[in-house]
């Protein structure tokens, strides 16, 4: 719980609208004058006609704790419809999101199923507006009718509970992706934030759930899992997986929740995609040096009186003398996300990278220019400006993903039949 919401330091302002659209091609951009090439206004273009998958949004947990309706403006949170619709935002994956606390009070499950609860919820309050997709079919034709799609997908496998059967029930559910561990080794996986490496790996269980995974039709999820267990899935699973909110560790050399080169290369060999997180510490070796001890500052401050302290006080006590000591916070810039995005493409191709931003997971962490939902025209006015084609755009924001998905579910139907 703490590693999810540690990086909650302090909020930058919020995007200026983006200028409205034109109806001009990406590629005839090349052709024209620099200074004659209306980058943000071709960004917000694409923006707005094109399936944006972003495959973890924390909106589910966020409002588990805090009600609101995001079916209209909030004054807190990364998403709200109005937001998403302003940066482009059609297909945001709701997060079932799972403390590893849980596991051992047996209430995973519980969690998991008020989670969906609550997606069910937003739904049936503005079908006008949400619809859940199970399918790439769907994502599409909700596209077309001008629904946004909350397709799901579950960041801890501990609610699986050692239930084989239970994979039925989640799939029934919606769920469509599982990442198999969290900030703790489970019974299924070790995980990278967890000196416990049980496992060494998978569990027993965890592999046959993998092969379980892949019958169904889940998308495995290697987010958040030590490396032995990411080679592990890569051996064990016969579908391409994804890295639904990991980034390049490269960045952040040594620190196991970002994938290295070598991984990167090999889940893309397979056909795989790395989505990448937005997160500040997820970006840049400074962010990251500068949360490690904050997030040790901050645990121990909050254990010294767990009864009257939280990150919520956290914010308002602890975090501005912490600022004072040791300086602010070192936000990451739309660039540095650029920067990632151009070293998957340089390892792999383009086919292999998309949006993984985990917004209303990394609190306000998040880089200058990529605050919130409305924020995607400035990472695509971003890539225009590096040369990348709408249609790698495209790629990018949505075409990546949408392939996986659908091998993924052509595999599992070969496999029932």
């Amino acid at each position: 719980m703490i590693r999810k919401y540690l990086t909650l330091f302090a909020s930058a302002l919020l995007l200026a609208a983006c200028k409205p659209a034109t109806d001009q091609p990406a590629e005839q951009l090349a052709d024209q004058p620099a200074e004659a090439v209306d980058y943000a206004a071709e960004a917000q273009r694409i923006a707005t006609s094109s399936i944006i998958i972003d495959t973890h949004v924390d909106v589910p947990y966020r409002l588990h704790q805090n009600p609101q309706d995001v079916s209209v403006a909030t004054p807190t949170g990364d998403f709200d419809y109005p937001r998403a619709v302003a940066g482009g935002l059609n297909a945001p994956f709701m997060s079932i999101y799972t403390a590893p606390a849980l596991e051992a009070e047996g209430r995973s499950r519980e969690v998991a199923d008020e989670l969906i609860d609550i997606v069910e919820g937003m739904v049936a309050a503005a079908p006008d507006k949400f619809a859940i997709a199970r399918s790439p079919a769907e994502i599409r034709e909700h596209f077309e009718n001008g629904i946004m799609s909350l397709p799901l997908g579950m960041e801890n496998g501990s609610p699986i509970d050692g239930d084989m059967a239970a994979l039925k029930y989640f799939y029934d559910r919606g769920i469509r992706y599982i990442s198999l561990s969290h900030g703790e080794t489970n019974h299924l996986s070790d995980s990278s934030y967890d000196d416990n490496h049980q496992w060494g790996g998978l569990s027993d269980f965890g592999t046959e759930v993998i092969k379980e995974m892949n019958r169904f039709g889940f998308i495995v999820d290697v987010s958040h899992l030590s490396d032995d267990a990411f080679w592990d899935v890569l051996e064990v699973s016969t579908a391409p997986v994804i890295a639904s909110h990991s980034s390049a560790r490269h960045f952040t050399p040594g620190w196991e929740r970002n994938m290295s080169d070598e991984m990167i290369v090999a889940m893309a060999e397979k056909g795989g995609v790395i989505q990448i997180n937005f997160g500040s510490s997820f970006i840049t070796r400074e962010a990251r040096e500068y949360s490690t001890p904050a997030y040790a500052a901050v645990g121990a401050w909050i254990a010294e009186d767990p009864e009257n302290r939280n990150m919520a006080l956290a914010l308002t006590e602890f975090f501005p003398k912490y600022y004072e000591e040791h300086g602010a916070y070192p936000f990451a810039s739309v660039d540095d996300v650029l920067d990632h995005f151009d070293h998957v493409v340089a390892l792999t191709g383009i086919d292999h990278v998309g949006i993984g931003s985990d917004y209303d997971g990394v609190g306000d962490s998040l880089p200058v220019g990529l605050k919130d939902v409305s924020s995607y025209p400035n990472l695509i006015e971003g890539l225009l400006k590096r040369g990348y084609s709408e249609e790698d755009i495209r790629k990018i924001l949505s075409g990546n993903l949408l392939r996986v998905w659908e091998e993924v579910e052509s595999r599992a139907v070969k496999k029932q039949t």
